[in-house]
């Protein structure tokens, strides 16, 4: 089934009834209305199957794969085009069930579910969409059909479910949803591949691959990402689930959330769905407790909901991801030439810090602190402690002018709309001030001017000026920027900047970005503590990284690390139980193994 939001409609497909005979017939319910249609279907009708993916795009209703008659998993593509309630022909895609689907950036995308071996699948495949005739993808124009213009059935909630043996009228011809008779079309005949260019990319391991061959696992999309969640059951423990994301315009698997941090003993999760606006995530499920109220520790009684805020792990969330350039960067080589921004944004860019003489219309001027100004023990102590005016010594060292139109700082940053309207002294001068390093100032100028922290060349292009214009966004309570700088820095953390923005994370109370910064920073620490970020933090912030070890902390030299293995997975503490990912200092593993005991040894893979 699927969501048309246009309409409101929940459309469902195929299925088992009463009889676990598989269905072919379509229904739809109007949520609006809690009222159920039923359309008159026209074109070639596809076989009737269950656990099949559906996804809904360019007002056309995509099937893909399933299970039928006899356990046979389908592999066929077909669609149902929602404007003339017309099934395509059907061709070979994959075969699959129980997986999901979704569609981004003009492909038709699936992972997931089992293949025809009953083996998890560890592939994901995806359709280029894109000027595909034979799926009508460029000529589709014109309004939907409401199913009461086509032939409607209504029928009330209680009427459903209350009467188990009724008919929807209504259908297409003579044909019998419920019939295995029906289907005519000759399995044996091989169907023609799907048109357009399709792809497929097998995940055979790495450092935040998850475990995919066991657990329970629910995959969505969301924000530009498939989010594969595992949850805790009889044989996995809270320690060994995760929430991880694959990134789809690099597909590259990140790590966003340990199962401590997500889960609570005692509940078992059946169900997961993610909000139109990605921003949330949906976990249905029971209690495991058998002491609990009656009736909710019954895996029948859906007694239990979990609410995951994906914004707190960097997602965007669909809409803003949609309208951000980054959205595109998968395809840019494909559009060669054509810059990332569009629209009313490239237009500002253009006149974006030009002097007035150049004919830009520039009518205010901002200064910032010079980049190789050496600031004191707590760097930017006072600028992210309160939005006030920075007041100058005539003498003082300031950056290069940036030139500004009043009008757009105005409509895009409150704070400068209310100095201005105030008429303080930025007012009178036109100049203002902002106790900052230029690079960042500039950066989060061009933001205002365009709506976009990509990566320019000249004004966006080092990560450790995100990191201080998520200090800004703090600052000047801009939520949005906030969302875009998480989700870059997220992305984007490595060894070189991971102490910068482990400090500027903790500067800001993003706890989820300082401790997965602070849990890389552990994880490379040999790396970490060499580079010019770690050397430029304060003394107060050297200490606090350094007490992020727990009490019984050690550090283990490469040569240890290589006899378990460590070096090519993970390393210790990435996303691993507690117990099992401290750093170890002299000695040798060999004395510490004996020491550990029947759980601790269950972490470690000796090679």
């Amino acid at each position: 089934m699927a969501i048309f939001q246009e309409f409101a409609w929940l459309i469902v497909f195929g299925g088992e009834n009463e009889h676990r005979e598989y269905l072919s017939d379509v229904v739809i319910l109007d949520i609006t209305t809690s009222t159920w249609t039923q359309p008159e279907i026209r074109g070639p009708i596809p076989r009737g199957r269950a656990r099949h993916a559906a996804v809904i795009y360019d007002d056309k209703l995509f099937v893909l794969g399933g299970v039928t008659g006899d356990n046979k998993i389908l592999d066929d593509l077909s669609y149902l085009d929602l404007k003339t309630w017309t099934w395509s022909r059907t061709w070979r895609f994959t075969a699959r069930f129980d997986h999901t689907a979704w569609v981004w950036g003009g492909r038709l995308w699936t992972f997931g579910g089992l293949d025809p071996g009953m083996e998890r699948t560890t592939d994901i495949w995806w359709l280029d969409l894109k000027d595909i005739q034979s799926l009508g993808m460029t000529t589709s124009q014109g309004t939907v059909d409401t199913p009461a213009t086509i032939g409607r059935s209504t029928h009330s909630p209680d009427t459903m479910f209350n009467s188990p043996t009724q008919q929807l009228s209504g259908r297409s011809g003579s044909y019998a949803a419920n019939s295995g008779s029906v289907q005519v079309r000759n399995s044996n005949r091989r169907k023609p591949i799907a048109p357009g260019a399709i792809s497929c990319l097998q995940f055979k391991s790495g450092p935040h691959v998850p475990a995919l061959f066991s657990g329970t696992h629910f995959q969505a999309y969301a924000s530009g990402v498939l989010l594969d969640l595992i949850t805790p059951s009889e044989t996995v423990r809270i320690f060994d689930c995760n929430l991880s994301s694959l990134e789809l315009d690099s597909l590259r698997w990140q790590r966003l959330a340990d199962g401590q941090e997500i889960f609570k003993p005692g509940y078992r999760w059946h169900y997961c769905t993610v909000d139109t606006s990605g921003t949330k995530a949906w976990l249905l499920g029971s209690s495991s407790d058998a002491g609990a109220t009656p009736g909710t520790a019954d895996e029948n009684h859906m007694s239990e909901v979990l609410c995951i805020d994906l914004e707190r792990y960097g997602l965007l969330g669909n809409e803003m991801t949609a309208a951000s350039p980054e959205q595109g960067r998968a395809l840019l080589s494909e559009r060669s030439g054509i810059s990332p921004l569009s629209g009313l944004g490239a237009d500002l860019s253009a006149v974006f810090d030009q002097a007035p003489e150049t004919g830009s219309g520039a009518d205010f001027i901002i200064t910032a602190n010079p980049d190789d100004q050496v600031d004191g023990d707590e760097p930017g102590e006072d600028a992210s402690s309160q939005a006030q005016p920075a007041f100058l010594p005539p003498n003082a060292a300031t950056s290069p002018p940036i030139h500004v139109h009043r009008i757009i700082l105005q409509l895009r940053w409150p704070h400068f709309k209310r100095l201005y309207s105030a008429q303080m002294v930025e007012y009178h001068s036109k100049k203002m001030h902002i106790p900052e390093p230029y690079s960042v100032v500039r950066a989060f100028v061009y933001y205002l001017y365009t709506d976009s922290i990509s990566g320019h060349p000249e004004y966006c292009s080092d990560i450790v000026d995100v990191a201080g214009m998520l200090v800004m966004a703090n600052l000047y309570d801009m939520p949005k920027l906030r969302v875009l700088c998480v989700n870059r820095l997220s992305r984007e953390l490595d060894v070189e900047n991971a102490a910068i923005i482990w400090e500027r994370a903790g500067r800001t109370n993003e706890e989820w970005l300082m401790r997965r910064a602070a849990q890389f920073c552990l994880s490379n620490w040999g790396r970490v503590v060499r580079t010019d970020g770690f050397k430029s933090l304060s003394r107060q912030s050297l200490i606090e990284l350094c007490e992020v070890v727990d009490m019984e902390g050690r550090v283990v030299a490469g040569p240890e690390l290589e006899m378990v293995g460590a070096l090519s997975a993970e390393g210790f503490g990435s996303g691993r139980d507690p117990k099992r990912s401290q750093l170890a200092l002299g000695g040798t593993l060999a004395d510490d193994v004996d020491d550990l005991d029947g759980d601790e040894m269950e972490g470690m893979e000796m090679s």
